[in-house]
């Protein structure tokens, strides 16, 4: 009798906090959170709350007593932080990926024929579906893409489940989904209607550079793009021929230009910006416009380093971007991170630049702020989309861990990602993508990439 009393004492007395507490899908306890909101707080031992899509709480310790959940994982100390954000690629090049890496002039004289031999439907999906299973393999939760056939590139990116900012290549000659010059603005419009409101991709349009269209068709892109108010990605200010170009024959800058036909504004997200002045800067700051700095690819090809830091101490939106896979290789922001950083010291010749802070909030909460999304993307905060990504703490290389952002700038590599959650769904725990059969993907690519070996011919010098 006395246990029963004592029993159903318990009970009343744990009752109320029971009934207290608040559902929730999915609870993760015991991390290193690194909310990158604006007091950039870091919380040991810290819990961060999904339901459905979205944040619902994140704070300390206790927090997890007030939810009960669906699943909980227990963060092992490890670093929990906003997903990366790569703000420019062209995911379905992995197919591509080392072919021809030292070749001189390699976009005119080697990538566009190859694309137009090679680049169909299928190769897009399965080079997309490996590019994004690289992505969430490195902690990437959104990624920025131009490319052709850009509808299997959704198709990809929906059945892994990331998150994706994808705009329809659109050139001034016959490409791969396309065999009319400037076919790829009727591919645009329909790909905008078709994805317009889906709760993972944002449809944009892609004039692929200055160079490559012409006033009359940047005017009309930018007529459509504000109709329906939707990005606008594209290649800005990165070759030398594009810049002298355009000085001899308009006596304009690649910023002036865009700006004369109305595409400079807060749709546009521009890729490298390598060769822009002060002026052009202003310019872009003044039109609010997203910059996705591409420092790998840009070093790789000898073009130099652009001035994202500047535009970032000036307040610009300024994001990292790894380029497509034949530019710089690689699909993962944590290892661009160590090279932003270093590399801007070095051109700058001043090591106290480019602290690891602002590199990490380039690589989260500033290419949020590139897209224009901050309000959902970036931080880790009540209300924004459930986006997270755990870092592994037992890592041999990020003991000890004495600052966390100079850990994950300076130590950190894509493999030691253990956990990406995208939308509030967790789509690879431990290690292990759940989404997809992540062998199939592999050996499906090594067949395609055996055929295309066997038909590409010399590589040109």
């Amino acid at each position: 009798m006395r246990r029963f009393i004592a029993s159903a004492f318990a009970l009343l007395v744990l009752l109320p906090l029971l009934l207290a507490q608040q559902a929730a899908d999915l609870v993760i306890t015991n991390g290193t959170v690194v909310t990158m909101n604006n007091q950039r707080d870091v919380i040991e031992g810290g819990v961060v709350v999904i339901r459905g899509a979205k944040l619902v709480a994140v704070g300390p310790a206790s927090l997890a007593a007030q939810f009960t959940a669906k699943k909980t994982i227990d963060a092992r100390a490890g670093i929990v932080m906003p997903g990366m954000i790569n703000t420019h690629t062209h995911a379905a090049m992995t197919i591509f990926r080392s072919l021809g890496d030292d070749v001189a002039d390699r976009l005119k004289r080697f990538m566009f024929p190859l694309e137009a031999k090679f680049v169909d439907r299928q190769v897009v999906y399965w080079g997309t579906l490996h590019g994004a299973l690289e992505m969430v393999e490195g902690g990437v939760t959104t990624f920025v893409d131009m490319y052709y056939f850009e509808d299997e590139v959704a198709r990809a990116a929906k059945q892994i489940g990331m998150r994706g900012v994808l705009g329809e290549t659109i050139l001034n000659f016959p490409a791969p989904d396309s065999k009319e010059p400037y076919g790829g603005f009727a591919l645009a419009q329909k790909f905008v209607a078709d994805f317009r409101g889906d709760p993972l991709i944002t449809p944009a349009f892609a004039p692929h550079a200055p160079y490559t269209l012409d006033a009359a068709h940047l005017k009309l892109i930018a007529d459509e793009t504000a109709k329906f108010d939707v990005p606008v990605l594209m290649h800005v200010a990165e070759m030398t021929d594009e810049v002298d170009t355009l000085r001899k024959e308009r006596n304009q800058t690649p910023i002036e230009f865009l700006d004369s036909v109305g595409l400079l504004n807060r749709r546009l997200v521009a890729a490298h910006c390598i060769f822009v002045n002060d002026s052009d800067i202003a310019l872009m700051k003044a039109r609010d416009i997203g910059v996705a700095h591409n420092i790998v690819a840009n070093i790789k090809s000898a073009k130099g380093v652009a001035p994202a830091l500047k535009m970032h101490e000036q307040g610009m939106r300024v994001g990292l971007g790894t380029d497509g896979p034949m530019s710089g290789n690689t699909l993962d922001i944590i290892g661009q991170l160590g090279y932003v950083a270093k590399l801007h010291k070095l051109v700058n010749h001043d090591r106290t630049l480019a602290p690891s802070i602002e590199v990490v909030e380039m690589a989260t909460r500033g290419g949020a702020r590139a897209l224009h999304m901050e309000d959902k993307l970036g931080s880790l905060e009540a209300g924004k989309l459930a986006d997270v990504i755990i870092i592994d703490a037992d890592a041999t290389n990020l003991i000890p861990n004495y600052d966390v952002y100079a850990t994950l700038v300076y130590g950190a590599s894509a493999k030691d990602v253990r956990t990406t959650i995208i939308n509030g769904k967790v789509i690879m725990e431990d290690r292990k993508v759940l989404t997809l059969d992540a062998a199939e993907v592999k050996a499906h690519m090594r067949a395609m990439a055996k055929s295309i070996a066997e038909r590409v011919g010399p590589v040109p010098k």
